[in-house]
């Protein structure tokens, strides 16, 4: 959801100009705290205003807040299909040289501790990175959603911590020289994307078995129009 701030003596139709945007059911306008409008009024283009000033510690907060939400979509997705394969099928992989769903989450859980609980929580780094894709044993389900449970909840506890001035601070994660913030647009993408390629290898194996984790149920999320 898009974020913009909007002034009290600013005319309606000069705020959305200046921003640029039609009118958007999906944003969320933050407007300065004044005594002259009260906390949930709506704004004339219908939208919810809250009473919350933007500073640096209320945008931080949003970023840590945000991230985390991903962090755990991401694992109750990667977790809804290790809950429909054995665990011979979590590390069934299409080729040799391809990566196993096993492979994954280890390779998962390695990035996130190494760029997040390391990189922005300052724990100490003993990433193995060819370790994540070189394992051929069959780790358990429960093993590899245990070590993934532990990875976030750790990375939870380090987001935690950030302040503004951490996320701009530069600091060095695998040979790379990032901001904090920075961290976060790497290593979140990075398992959204890994995400989506364990969805593909679930499906691959199940075909029509496959559960879907959400499908939509209304129009406005994307149902189906015919009965």
């Amino acid at each position: 959801m898009a974020t913009v701030l909007f002034s009290d003596n600013e005319p309606g139709e000069a705020f959305w100009k200046r921003i640029g945007w039609k009118e958007r059911a999906d944003l969320k306008v933050l407007q300065r705290a004044t005594p002259t409008r009260k906390p949930g009024i709506k704004s004339t283009r219908g939208i919810e205003v809250s009473s919350m000033e933007l500073t640096d510690q209320t945008l931080a907060a949003a970023v840590i807040a945000e991230t985390t939400n991903c962090l755990n979509s991401c694992v109750s997705k990667i977790k809804h299909c290790l809950g429909q394969l054995t665990d011979e099928q979590v590390w069934w992989r299409p080729q040799e040289p391809m990566n196993s769903i096993g492979n994954l989450v280890l390779h998962l859980c390695g990035n996130v501790r190494q760029w997040i609980v390391a990189g922005i929580g300052g724990a100490p780094d003993v990433r193995d990175r060819p370790r994540e894709f070189s394992e051929r044993r069959v780790i358990p389900r429960s093993e590899l959603s245990r070590q993934l449970d532990e990875v976030v909840a750790a990375a939870a506890e380090a987001l935690a911590r950030m302040t503004p001035e951490e996320m701009l601070r530069v600091r060095c994660i695998q040979g790379f020289s990032v901001t904090g913030l920075g961290a976060i647009f790497d290593s979140v993408p990075h398992l959204k994307g890994h995400t989506q390629e364990i969805i593909c290898l679930t499906r691959m194996q199940l075909g029509d078995g496959y559960k879907f984790d959400w499908v939509p149920k209304t129009t406005e999320e994307g149902a189906s129009m015919t009965p």
